[in-house]
């Protein structure tokens, strides 16, 4: 007998034949280029005919990869988890390898295999893989081979982002503009694949020992691999290459299928090879998904309008040997093409090109004007030159031109020339995009894609490939679709996954074509572009960018906004062509004549040599190129001072930036022999670029000598990526940890980084003082994380709160009590003088610049953020870009204090540090030279909610609203452009003498007060669901007290949809799974408007989940549904919040509800997990559901005392199997929790790889909320009133729990935890302080999951959940060393989730959960 592993990967199909000993009969490797299933057959049918001796006999056929699970259902064929098949080759192989590193088409894996298996990998992006690598070599015009070759021979890198391809391929092209040789571009790519995947999947834990590579890219690219031994360095690693690594899924698969001790390895084999190949032929796999989408066009006469219409849409042109007098010449330096336009007087085409630059776009530039400049006929000249592009100022200085400009601006310019009244210009490039909101004439609002490259026209060209079609009939293929697949909005890498599904559901290409055509139009606008109302537009929309040229992506464009746009027949010159009219507008008599000569047009005459520039701090290495032209260009720079100074001169005075860090660390700490209570060091990172001057004042005064580690930089932050938990947290959490490890490496033994999660209140408006959740609960993750590395440093991280003094002496006492708590009193006044000493300081600072250029009318910006985003390596030098452009800075905390108490505020004012910026742009609406610019870091979840805040209150008023997202990766392509875009507008402001009056700011910052929509208690209120077994009990409490309450189905794919298109979606994926389920609801027929209500559970902490509410109203209007009032369900009161008063009595009945909904929660998993007759329960659960709703509607809490022991006999009287099964604990976030369509139906993947999944409780959720009083009130001194109710209300919430304790005595369900129990557990883990989302409750489950037998846990958490960074993933490296035996797991969601991805993640979870099960029985059995 023969065993054949089948390895289907995202790009290629691998197999090994092995004979009944084990030995390899054949091997293939293939790519399958998206036609999977014909691939396989033909690479089966050749492999029996190369070995006849096999093809008849039995073979056992197991398949593995990614793109295998269904087929194998499908053909009952075993499926071996990927990671599992890679393990069984390594044990053969290198028995005692440490870290095998495994790169894929579309995935990276680090897998961990001593001290407990553990598996990384890439969960929401695909940057830095095969794909990616193949993408970047297409830049280069190579392949990933001969990307090899040409990163052999370099021995220099330059930074290039790998998190996504539209940073790398920016980088590239940049240093491709700046002349760099490709092989040191090479080279940098594969630094760049190596840091991503290291820096990325390797957080927390080291890379040590010795190293295995496996995949095919690490297989076949030598100098990929060299990448990896530079990045992973160090004295003890060893790395080891396999000759068949590429091949070791495949063979891990076979060879399970000859280990007959497992399961696998004792199923039937298949009769031969050829009925096997035949068996595949003829599967016919059902679509995974049955979602269609209607045909790009409904009939022949659609299609003709929308050819007719769109074939008017014409420049104004003229021959260009018809053309007499001055000519004006526009260059559009792109990522991927140059192109080039002429004008003549008149604005009209006389001339123009398109063409791929190849990698050599300064050599295709020249060769461009020189055709150019032999066709201008006598009597015609060119006159002036503008260029535009990403190698607008390379572009400028080859060819002497006079202007240059930021391209937004030449892309709004040719939209006007074609549509005056033009609303909105959208352009989608190569790689890029951009959305320029137009009023007036004039630049509203910019658009670009910083994150995500997913919807560019590349994108689409790669496809076709794929598809084996042209592009033009590729096109043509879409536009005769009947049916188009629904292909999601997923990065554009993963989405080949979607279309190989497609192919595998037998699609036709067609149809694949337009559902392709569909997503680059639903990724651009919902997901990049975050144009969340089609409606807002406008009437007069301009498309543009080559990507348009395509009738099947503009047609679905049409069809997704629901109107006509105009697209002009060059759309992909538009660059070019608003350039050159650019330079005819700029063009004066006194401007100086270009000179262009032949002679001047060579590539080998441009001089080039490398220096350090000293305009600023950021000391840059650049890259000078003189060109014939005798201009001069620099690469390599992050500001503009190079461009403007060649790169030799320093700035002149003082900025404010400059002083404001000065001020805040610039004190001098005592000298070693003055400080008798010896060294502290203290971390320049998070709270502390807030609140320095206090601890620095306290400390120095209680006689310490204070240490501040250095100013971050590369070195520091890669000082701490071991210890590191979540590769998702922010950078300048991340970067803690290098600060940490600073201190720690010069020797001291104390470090104080407390936990601050609540501000002073600066503005009466503020509905709250919470800091942000990192700031607030991160320094306990980082203790946690980092003791091991330092265990002879104290790492004090105390719950403080800055406006109550006693909480800050009550630290200080416990971390040091030889300290008298007099002189501690008294250092806490020094201060808090010394804080309000800074702050009054830096608004002086800032008041008397601001009012110098209220004067002036120079431009000034507010740039505005956290505090740490001063830290200049966090916001990688911004403030001096700016200031190099020609605006002054200001942060946004210097001039807050300047503006009148905001209007127009509709989210729930709840954090400090933003308080002060809706301040800031209120009184920027005031003050016609200012802009705000809002810093973001990326996967920051607080900012989806501020940052559109502050975008409805900043556009409305004419004011550009410009986010610019940073996060380690230092590339500023796209901030430059939005900076350039931002000045740019307001010069051409100023000159078009355009300001808005402050009556009509005044008239828009009014609030809009909610018409009058009749009393809640006469409207349906609908919910959304979340916790199917308990929500039906709530409801009917609900409905007991007056209110007619109505669960909404289960979440159906349009909902999810839905929410993308209204939900900011760096909103986290709940908000989107709920407001999308309102949304939904509330677009069928099923729903009386006019009698309805939308009803939303609301929490009053940090979590942004207080703003969902606000969310909702915001989708709502959009709609057009803003009269249905939206109902909160809330722990406490919110000013202009409508809620359900529940009362005494309705609390009561809600808890009645909760608790029955616990019990029957328990009893029907384990029932689920071991009955013999599917379905059995659901009886049971309906049954006692009713009674449930019956008991919670009398508020009978006797009811349930009385029931419990007949509920959990009911249950478990029910057949089961009797087998005994690993448990697997839930925890995390509460929908992703308890909802299965949220969570891709977590519990039954568990069941069905025959494990006992176990929930935590919901009534524990609402013990955790009530604590907050009562810890707020013994920590922090609030209030006690609050403090006993919650004291009170927790107590009989635990008395209504016992009989459920007392039922489950005796069974397999013993144990219910109470709030004390959780407490005691995190005691050492976590502090009760930790209150943000799930907070300290999150690492309680896990806790206790493992210490009652539940050892495998999975923690389900959002996308960017940053209290969940904290206490899940943040605590889980803790765990695996207090508790050896725990299987953890934790797994991020967002909208685009793939399901294979979970279940994959999953399979090889349960596979270990198992593995330790089976030794646990046999460790028990002996010690029996």
């Amino acid at each position: 007998m023969y065993a054949l592993g089948i390895d289907l990967g995202s790009t290629t199909i691998k197999y090994v034949l092995l004979d009944g000993a084990g030995a390899s009969v054949a091997r293939n490797y293939v790519r399958h280029k998206s036609a999977v299933a014909e691939t396989l057959i033909a690479s089966l049918r050749e492999l029996a005919q190369a070995h006849p001796e096999a093809a008849g006999q039995p073979v056992r056929v197991l398949f593995s990869g990614s793109g295998a699970l269904r087929l194998a259902e499908a053909l009952g064929t075993p499926f071996v988890q990927e990671v599992l098949a890679a393990s069984v080759y390594l044990r053969s192989h290198a028995p005692n390898l440490d870290v095998a590193i495994e790169l894929g088409g579309e995935d990276a894996k680090l897998l961990y295999l001593t001290n407990g298996v553990e598996l990384r990998m890439n969960e929401a992006c695909a940057g830095g893989t095969g794909a990616f690598i193949d993408q970047m070599a297409s830049l280069l015009d190579t392949d990933a081979a001969g990307l090899n070759a040409l990163a052999a021979g370099a021995t220099l890198s330059h930074p290039i982002a790998s998190r996504c391809g539209v940073f790398a391929k920016t980088d590239v092209v940049s240093l491709l503009n700046a002349g760099i040789p490709k092989g040191e571009i090479a080279r940098s790519v594969f630094d760049a694949v190596a840091e991503q995947t290291i820096g990325g999947l390797a957080c927390g834990r080291a890379v040590r020992g010795r190293i295995g590579f496996l995949g095919g890219p690490l297989s076949f690219l030598s100098e990929l691999r060299e990448a990896f031994k530079r990045k992973l360095k160090r004295d003890g690693n060893e790395f080891l290459q396999f000759e068949d690594a590429h091949f070791a899924v495949a063979w891990g698969t076979a060879k399970s299928g000859l280990d007959e001790r497992g399961e696998i390895g004792r199923s039937a084999p298949r009769p031969s090879l050829l009925e096997f190949v035949n068996a595949l032929e003829a599967t016919k796999l059902p679509p995974e998904d049955e979602a269609n989408m209607p045909p790009l066009f409904a009939d022949e006469a659609e299609r003709r309008e929308f050819d007719e219409r769109h074939a008017a849409e014409k420049a104004e042109r003229i021959e260009l040997k018809d053309a007499r007098g001055p000519l004006f010449l526009g260059i559009d330096l792109g990522s991927t093409t140059v192109k080039g336009a002429v004008v003549d007087c008149q604005g009209r085409l006389a001339y123009s090109w398109y063409e791929l630059n190849e990698g050599n776009p300064l050599e295709r530039l020249y060769a461009q004007v020189r055709t150019l400049a032999e066709k201008v006929p006598e009597g015609a000249f060119l006159r002036a030159l503008c260029s535009t592009g990403y190698g607008a100022d390379l572009a400028k200085a080859a060819l002497g031109g006079q202007f240059a400009e930021v391209e937004t601006l030449a892309h709004q310019r040719a939209a006007v020339a074609f549509e005056p009244q033009v609303s909105y210009v959208i352009d989608i490039g190569g790689q890029d995009m951009k959305c320029l909101e137009v009023k007036n004439g004039l630049i509203a609002s910019v658009k670009l894609n910083e994150a995500c490259s997913s919807g560019c026209g590349s994108f689409l060209q790669t496809f076709a490939q794929q598809l084996h079609l042209p592009l033009s009939d590729f096109v043509e293929a879409a536009l005769n679709a009947k049916h188009p697949c629904d292909l999601g909005t997923r990065c554009t890498v993963f989405m080949n996954s979607k279309v190989r599904q497609s192919q595998r559901d037998g699609a036709p290409i067609e149809d694949i074509a337009a559902g392709l055509c569909r997503s680059i139009v639903r990724n651009a606008l919902y997901k990049v572009l975050r144009i969340h109302d089609p409606k807002a537009l406008g009437e007069h929309v301009v498309v543009q960018g080559g990507t348009f040229l395509n009738d099947a992506v503009l047609r679905a464009f049409e069809q997704q906004i629901g109107r006509s746009v105009v697209r002009p027949d060059i759309a992909g010159l538009m660059g070019a062509y608003g350039a050159a009219l650019l330079a005819l507008e700029r063009t004066k008599a006194d401007t100086p004549p270009l000179d262009i000569r032949t002679e001047m047009l060579d590539a080998t005459r441009v001089l080039q040599r490398r220096f350090r520039c000293k305009g600023c701090g950021n000391h840059c290495e650049l890259q000078m190129n003189r060109f014939p032209s005798g201009q001069k260009f620099f690469s390599g720079n992050r500001c503009e001072f190079a461009m403007k100074s060649g790169g030799a001169r320093k700035k002149t005075g003082e900025t404010f930036i400059d002083w404001k860090l000065e001020r805040l660390f610039g004190a001098t700490p005592l000298d070693e022999k003055d400080a008798p209570m010896g060294a502290i060091g203290i971390p320049r990172v998070l709270n502390m670029y807030e609140h320095y001057p206090y601890w620095f004042a306290l400390f120095t005064a209680l006689g310490f000598r204070v240490v501040l580690s250095r100013a971050s930089d590369h070195a520091m932050a890669q000082l701490g990526t071991d210890t590191i938990p979540s590769q998702t947290l922010c950078f300048p959490a991340k970067l803690a940890h290098g600060h940490l490890a600073e201190l720690a490496r010069m020797g001291l033994h104390e470090i104080w980084f407390p936990c601050v999660p609540r501000e002073g209140t600066p503005f009466r408006e503020a509905d709250g003082r919470f800091a942000c959740p990192v700031v607030g609960g991160y320094p306990e993750a980082l203790r946690l994380n980092a003791a091991e590395s330092f265990p002879d440093v104290a790492i004090r991280t105390p719950f403080v709160d800055l406006s109550n003094p006693k909480s800050v002496e009550r630290a200080i006492l416990e971390a040091f009590p030889k300290l008298e708590a007099r002189r501690v009193r008294e250092a806490v006044k020094a201060g808090e003088a010394a804080l309000a000493d800074y702050r009054r300081d830096v608004s002086q600072k800032g008041e008397a610049l601001w009012r110098a250029h209220e004067a002036s009318g120079e431009p000034i910006i507010v740039l505005a953020g956290h505090p740490y985003h001063l830290d200049p390596l966090v916001n990688h030098g911004i403030p001096s870009l700016i200031e190099s452009m020609g605006a002054a800075v200001v942060t946004e905390d210097a001039v807050a204090h300047l503006a009148p108490q905001p209007e127009g505020i509709e989210v729930v004012n709840q954090w400090t540090f933003h308080s002060r910026l809706y301040r800031a742009a209120s009184l920027v609406l005031r003050t016609p030279g200012a802009e705000l610019v809002q810093l973001v870091s990326f996967g920051c979840g607080l900012d989806a909610i501020t940052s559109e805040q502050i975008k409805r209150l900043l556009e409305p008023a004419g004011k550009l609203f410009t986010m610019l997202k940073i996060d380690e990766g230092d590339t500023l392509g796209a901030a430059r452009i939005r900076l350039r875009s931002l000045l740019a507008a307001v010069e051409d402001r100023r000159a078009s003498h355009r300001t808005i009056p402050i009556e009509l700011i005044k008239e828009r910052e009014k609030r809009e007060k909610p018409k009058e929509s009749g009393p809640v208690l006469r409207r349906t209120l609908y919910a959304p669901q979340m916790a199917p077994i308990h929500f039906p009990i709530i409801a009917g409490a609900l409905q007991s007290l007056g209110w007619d309450v109505r669960i909404l189905p289960e979440v159906r794919p349009q909902a999810i949809e839905l929410g993308l298109a209204h939900v900011n979606n760096d909103a986290c994926y709940p908000a989107i799974v709920v407001i999308g389920q309102l949304l939904d609801a509330l677009k069928s027929d099923e729903i009386d408007h006019a009698h309805s209500a939308l009803l939303l559970a609301q929490t009053c902490g940090p979590c942004r989940a207080t703003n969902y509410p606000n969310l909702l109203k915001w989708a709502l209007k959009e709609i057009g549904c803003e009269d249905i009032p939206v109902v909160t369900l809330a722990a406490g009161k919110i000013e202009g919040a409508e809620q359900l008063e529940l009362g005494l009595k309705g609390l009561h009945r809600l808890m009645v509800a909760l608790v029955y909904g616990d019990l029957l929660q328990r009893l029907s998993l384990y029932v689920r997990a071991h009955e013999t007759t599917k379905g059995s329960t659901k009886p049971l659960i309906e049954k006692w559901t009713a009674r449930g709703i019956a008991a919670a509607q009398k508020g009978d809490g006797r009811a349930f005392a009385r029931e419990a022991p007949e509920i959990v006999r009911d249950f478990l009287s029910l057949p089961v199997d009797g087998v005994l099964k690993p448990r697997v604990g839930i925890v995390g976030e509460i929908l992703l929790k308890y909802h299965p369509k949220a969570n891709l139906e977590i519990v039954e993947e568990i069941i069905s790889e025959g494990a006992e999944p176990v929930l935590g409780d919901l009534s524990s959720f609402f013990l955790y909320c009530l604590n907050d009083n009562i810890f707020q009130a013994q920590a922090f001194g609030a209030s006690k009133l609050k403090a006993a109710f919650a004291w009170l209300a927790a107590r009989h919430l635990e008395s209504l729990r016992k009989p459920m304790a007392e039922a489950l005595k005796g069974t397999p369900l013993e144990g219910v935890s109470t709030l004390k129990d959780g407490l005691e557990l995190i005691k050492g883990f976590v502090s009760p302080g930790q209150e943000a989302g799930e907070g300290w409750l999150l690492t309680a489950e896990m806790l206790d999951f493992i210490n009652t037998g539940a050892e495998n846990v999975v923690c389900l958490q959002p996308f960017g959940c940053l209290p969940n960074h904290i206490t899940g993933k943040g605590v889980m490296r803790r765990l695996r060393t207090d508790f050896p035996q725990a299987n953890l797991c934790a797994i991020d969601f967002e909208a685009g989730t793939s399901r294979s991805n979970v279940a994959n993640r999953l399979k090889l979870f349960l596979a270990q959960a198992h593995e330790n099960f089976e030794k646990k029985l046999a460790a028990e059995g002996k010690a029996g």
